[in-house]
Order: C-alpha cells, then sequence, then structure tokens
C-alpha cells in the first residue's frame, strides 16, 4: 500500500468537487477547512476490510483554498473509496479522528449492506467507523443512454400529486411485480399509475439511508427499521437497497431507468428531500461524512458547541452557510441534470429560512438561490412549510416560486367532514384556494398543495375507523405520532362486521378525496388511499417495514368502487378547466373570469353561524360554448339527509357527476331540488348544448 501523493503524474485543479472521470485520469476534490491532514484510500472490493492503497494529500500541493484535491492516472487500484481526516478535536473546528473513515459528501453511489435490513454481524448498539463493514464511496462512470428522455414539464396547474414510497409500493406479495420493493418493481406499476389519472410521483426519501439505525443504537427499537429514509447519509447517491441491480453502482442507472421509464408515460418524478438534518444525529451519534470532515461548518452549533435541534432528529445542517448553501444547490442541479428529475419536496423546509445562529431569516440566502437558480427553473418547489422547533410557515414560507404542503387545508377539511361546529367560514377558503393565506402576498392557488392523507398520519381509510392514534408498534409507549387528528370512526374503533358503519366510513373516504380534487390549488393523495390501505390505527408508522406500511394490492379488488370512484374523480379535475383554475375567483379577484358564491341548503347565501351543510357554485363570468359552464358542489356532514335548494344553472340544467352515496344515488328534483343523504358529497355540472 502506497501513502505517497506524489506519485501522480498528473497536474490537479480543485473543481468540480466529489469524484469525476478524465479521459486518462480521475479527479478526487473533498471540502474541509478545518482538516490538517487528508488521506484518500482506496479499496477493490467493497467489503475490504483495509484499503488497497491509499494517498496522502499534501497541504503544499494539494490543498487550493479550503479544497483537498488530487488526480490520479487509470487504472486506479480500486472502484471503491473513502478519506480520513486529521485535525482539531473539538466542537468548535471539528471532530477530527485521523481513523475515522469517512464517505465523500459528492459520492454518487454508495456500497453499503447488499441487501435491505441486513445487520452484517454487528451486535446492537454497535456501529462501523472503519474496516468491512463501513460503507464504501462507489466510482460511477456515466455512460448511461437517456435515448432521448424529455421531461414531462406538466404545468403546476394540471398537476395531480402521487406521493408513494419506493419499497413499501411494491414489496408486499400481492404487487405482482418481479422484483418487489424496488425502483424496477416500481417501472412495472407506472402503467397502474398513468390509468389512475395523477401525473407526478412524488418518492419518499432515495437518498442513501441506514435502515438500520435504531439497531445501531441499541434503543428499544432495535427490532425496527428506518422505513421512511428521513435519515440521509449520502445526498447524491440514490439508495442501493432499493434497487434490483444492488450496491456497487448498478443502483445509480436503476434509478435512472425508472425516470425515464416514467417520462415515458407522461409521468413526473419528484423527490422528497430532506436538507434539514442527516444521519449523524446529535452528541454521540454515529460519524459517517459531514462530522468528520468539518463539524462547524455543515452543522449548527450553540455558544457551547452543542447541536442545535430544529429538526427533532438531533442535529440542524447549516443550511444558510455559504458552503452548505453551494453543497444544496450542487445536490439538486445533479439531480435534475444528471438524474432527469422533475423537482423537489423539501421535508421540514423551515429549518432551511435559518440563519447561522438559528433564527429565522426574513430573507434567506437559500431559499433565494434554489429559486433564481437557472438549472432549477423548470423544477417544482414544495415546502413542508414548518419545522420540529415550532417555526410553522403555512401562508408565509418565503420565495414566490414555491409552493407549500397546505397543513390548514388538511386539518380544516378534516374537521368540516367530522362535522366539527364553526368550519364552514374554513371549507369556504380552503376550497376557494386558501386566499386568507395566499392572497395577501400575490399568491395564487397554485401555492397550495392540498391534502387530507400523506405519509406522515393516518391514511384515508384510519381517518374513517380510528378516533385515536395506535402507535404501540413503534415502541415508544404510543407517545409518538399526532393527537390531533380530526378523525372520526363512525361509532367503532377500528375494524367492524357492521354493514351501516362500514357503508358511512366509505362515504366518508369519498368525500375527503373528491374535496381534494375538487378544490383549486394543488391535489395530492396518498398511494394506496384510492383503494383503502390501512395502518391498524399507526399515524406514525415510520418505522414499520412491515404489511402495517406495504401496499396491499387485494384491496384494489376488495375496494374497487373506491378505485373507480378516485379514478372518475381525478377525471373529472382533469376534463374541467374550472378545478384546475390557476388564479383567485371572484370576489378575491375582482377581475377574474370565475366567480365562486357559497350558498345554504335553503339557496340563500351561507350563513357560517346557522348552516352546516352548504352548496358552493364555481362559474364562469362568461360562460364557454364548450365544456362545463359551471360546477356546483354539494356539501352534507350531518347525520341526516338534507335537502338543497340549488341555484339556477347559469346554461343548460344541473347534472349529477360524481357522488359519494354507497346506496341510493342523490336525487335531483325537476324543480331544482336536491336530496342528499347523511355525509355526503355531490359534484353537478352544466353546460351549453
Amino acid at each position: 500500500m502506497t501513502s505517497d501523493a506524489s506519485q501522480t503524474i498528473f497536474p490537479s485543479v480543485p473543481l468540480p468537487l466529489g469524484a469525476h472521470f478524465r479521459e486518462d485520469s480521475v479527479t478526487f476534490t473533498v471540502f474541509s477547512r478545518h482538516a490538517e491532514r487528508v488521506w484518500l484510500m482506496f479499496f477493490k472490493e467493497a467489503q475490504d476490510a483495509e484499503p488497497a492503497a491509499e494517498y496522502e494529500l499534501a497541504p503544499e500541493s494539494h490543498r487550493f483554498g479550503d479544497l483537498w484535491h488530487i488526480r490520479l492516472p487509470r487504472p486506479l487500484p480500486g472502484r471503491f473509496y473513502l478519506y480520513r481526516m486529521a485535525g482539531p478535536r473539538d466542537q468548535a473546528r471539528g471532530l477530527f479522528d485521523p481513523q475515522q473513515w469517512l464517505l465523500d459528501p459528492y459520492a454518487r453511489a454508495i456500497a453499503g449492506s447488499p441487501r435491505w435490513g441486513e445487520t452484517l454481524g454487528l451486535p446492537p448498539g454497535q456501529r462501523p467507523s472503519q474496516g468491512a463493514l463501513f460503507p464504501k464511496c462507489v466510482l460511477v462512470e456515466d455512460d448511461y443512454d437517456w435515448g432521448g428522455d424529455r421531461p414531462p414539464r406538466i404545468p403546476l396547474a394540471e398537476t395531480i400529486i402521487y406521493e408513494l414510497h419506493v419499497r413499501g409500493y411494491t414489496v408486499h406479495p400481492s404487487s405482482g411485480v418481479k422484483r418487489p420493493g424496488t425502483y424496477a418493481g416500481l417501472i412495472e406499476k407506472l402503467p397502474y399509475i398513468r390509468k389512475l389519472g395523477v401525473t407526478t410521483i412524488e418518492l419518499l426519501p432515495v437518498h442513501e439511508f441506514d435502515e438500520m439505525e435504531y439497531y445501531r443504537t441499541g434503543d428499544p427499537r432495535q427490532g425496527l427499521r428506518n422505513f421512511w429514509g428521513y435519515s440521509t447519509v449520502a445526498f447524491f447517491a440514490p439508495n442501493g437497497r432499493y434497487a434490483a441491480a444492488g450496491v456497487t453502482g448498478g443502483q445509480v442507472n436503476e434509478f435512472r431507468d425508472l425516470v425515464r421509464a416514467a417520462h415515458a408515460h407522461g409521468l413526473e418524478i419528484i423527490l422528497d428531500v430532506v436538507f434539514n438534518h442527516t444521519a449523524e444525529g446529535g452528541e454521540g451519534g454515529p460519524v459517517w461524512s459531514f462530522k468528520g470532515i468539518d463539524n462547524s461548518i455543515y452543522y449548527l452549533l450553540d455558544g457551547k458547541g452543542r447541536y442545535r435541534n430544529f429538526s427533532g432528529c438531533g442535529n440542524t445542517f447549516n443550511c444558510n452557510h455559504p458552503v452548505v448553501q453551494d453543497f444544496i444547490v450542487d445536490c439538486l442541479r445533479y439531480w435534475v441534470t444528471e438524474m432527469h428529475v422533475d423537482g423537489f419536496r423539501f421535508d421540514l423546509a423551515s429549518v432551511l429560512t435559518r440563519g447561522t445562529d438559528g433564527r429565522p431569516l426574513e430573507n434567506p440566502p437559500l431559499i433565494e438561490r434554489i429559486s433564481e437558480d437557472p438549472v432549477l427553473r423548470d423544477c417544482k418547489l414544495i415546502a413542508e412549510a414548518w419545522d420540529a422547533a415550532g417555526l410553522y410557515q403555512v401562508g408565509s414560507f418565503p420565495g414566490k416560486r414555491w409552493s407549500e404542503w397546505n397543513g390548514r387545508f388538511r386539518d380544516d377539511v378534516r374537521r368540516f367532514w367530522k362535522g366539527d361546529p364553526g368550519t364552514l367560514p374554513l371549507l369556504f377558503n380552503r376550497v376557494a384556494g386558501s386566499p386568507d393565506l395566499y392572497l395577501k402576498a400575490g399568491g395564487t392557488p397554485l401555492k397550495s398543495v392540498n391534502y387530507v392523507a400523506s405519509h406522515d398520519g393516518f391514511t384515508l381509510h384510519d381517518l374513517t375507523a380510528y378516533n385515536h392514534k395506535h402507535n404501540e408498534a413503534n415502541c415508544e409507549q404510543n407517545r409518538d405520532g399526532e393527537s390531533h387528528n380530526h378523525s372520526f370512526n363512525f361509532g367503532v374503533e377500528g375494524p367492524t362486521d357492521d354493514p351501516a358503519v362500514l357503508a358511512l366510513r366509505r362515504q366518508q373516504q369519498k368525500n375527503l378525496i373528491a374535496t381534494v380534487l375538487t378544490s383549486l390549488g394543488v391535489p395530492m393523495i396518498l398511494a394506496g388511499d384510492e383503494f383503502g390501505r390501512t395502518q391498524q390505527g399507526n399515524n406514525n408508522a415510520y418505522c414499520q417495514d412491515n404489511e402495517l406500511s406495504w401496499v396491499d394490492w387485494t384491496l384494489a379488488e376488495t375496494n374497487r368502487d373506491l378505485l373507480e370512484f378516485v379514478r372518475a374523480a381525478i377525471r373529472l379535475r382533469r376534463q374541467s378547466p374550472l378545478l384546475r383554475f390557476a388564479s383567485f375567483p371572484r370576489p378575491y379577484h375582482k377581475d377574474s373570469p370565475v366567480r365562486v358564491e357559497w350558498l345554504g341548503p335553503s339557496g340563500d347565501k351561507a350563513d357560517p353561524g346557522r348552516d352546516r351543510a352548504c352548496s358552493c357554485l364555481l362559474a364562469w363570468v362568461s360562460p364557454p360554448r364548450k365544456g362545463p359552464a359551471a360546477h356546483c358542489l354539494v356539501y352534507n356532514p350531518t347525520n341526516a339527509p338534507v335537502t338543497f335548494r340549488l341555484p339556477p344553472a347559469p346554461v343548460g340544467a344541473w347534472r349529477i357527476v360524481l357522488h359519494s352515496q354507497q346506496d341510493d344515488q342523490p336525487a335531483l328534483q325537476p324543480d331544482g331540488a336536491l336530496d342528499t343523504g347523511p355525509h355526503s358529497f355531490v359534484v353537478l355540472d352544466c353546460r351549453a348544448g
């Protein structure tokens, strides 16, 4: 094994960061401001316990500013590599340990455990810091043939998001795919997703993460896995255990196969990205990369060198430090240019607005950089506009290009259909695109990503079957997860054989999802909700790699009526420009070509102090010759039948185009009255001719 970097025969340049192939050589560059010595190690195999070669990067010849770099001729001593660094060992400057092996933050693939869920022989509570079991960076040559791939670039107004988990979507035996739980398995399900009618697949985190992190900490969850993956180890690298092609580089092209296949089906791929924290945790947490490279640059620390924890996960990424800004923007650019993804949803995005002292910034530079970056101009940008330390920015998240997960929509629509008093005015705002949140800042309904269920919380089915969370399987004594779910079980907690209760639950599921799909804004539905997937009352299944989280595809047949209803609601939205209108209607915007009017059952203006049921007239000011001239959306959240006096149809006559009632068709009388059953939702339209 050599340790003499002077053996290199090529002069080196410091950019770009990471490992990059040239015709006859490979360049390596890593950032570290406080390191005093840096070594680059090569391994012939991913499981090697010792490097085959090691090069020390001398500061006088291999350091340019804060960048350590080297250029080596081909062939290299191995295709797997890592770093070691030495320097000060204190919280203010670094946690350097020359024996600690380190991943390259810019590595494009990581060779870790070869199969999902393996312990690799480590006893509970032990983590590798070096040796055969420490993951290795993989050198990956960019030789992929995209075959003329073009992104669909679906306008935001026409977007319908479908949130899914790569492994959970196909790992259940009922999925019927050849390679379950993988990117390749998801490719096999793309025809189904296309037929459902959604436009955009939002993937839960696919960046390299350690699903065995609870096992390695030895806490009460050691028998559970980090299923969701909100604990990133390497931001440029697609998760290798999601790839049928293995973990030694094949995962990169298999992910590209997924994106290319999705685009061929007219579907977009957007990624859930986790830049608010990393898998290295807080005090005593593991060291994979950033802690050992430059702890004080990459993380927010207080005056005593302790980790600030705005993420709830032990550490907070120092997002608005210039170096970390560059890293995040470089990463986003890579996924767009080299992996062809179509956008990003930013987990706990309010962390990205915090300055280096942890306080929220009025004009966060990272948010502006992402918004204005020329490479990212066509990307969808979606913020989860809150963090774990109480910063809640729904309606006020900075950045004009950004849409937001509208947690207010989720809660207000749930409460309305649950029957909570005083929720009628809340419904008015949510269905109209949330003008109370977005109009004042010059926004549009497209700022609002509307949903009632996501990976985080009850599924759609469980919102109608449980009044309380049941998270005991998470080994946190049912303390985790949200306690205020605004759910309603219709008199029975959990499973039941009572046909009346089951019918009401099914109607309520239809009511909730149809409200999402007929409101102004950008709708999002959770994969499996379209046919009643359940988590048995667990509203925080982050660690449940089992049938609680896996999509059971037998439900697509068992609950076919719900699936067909969701398809019909999506089809209705895609066929109606009114339901996809991208600006606020009158009276919120006085010059809008669309108007909205809220009416009580009597046909008069709705009275929030009196009415619980209501109807919404959404109409063109000047009716078009083709397509719907108006919709009347009729909401009955009560326990009793309600007869509605409908407003006059602007043209032609009203006709029922969608309804949630399980048994009897809602009756439309010749005199314009509509008889609705309890807990029901009806959509009508009218059109010329």
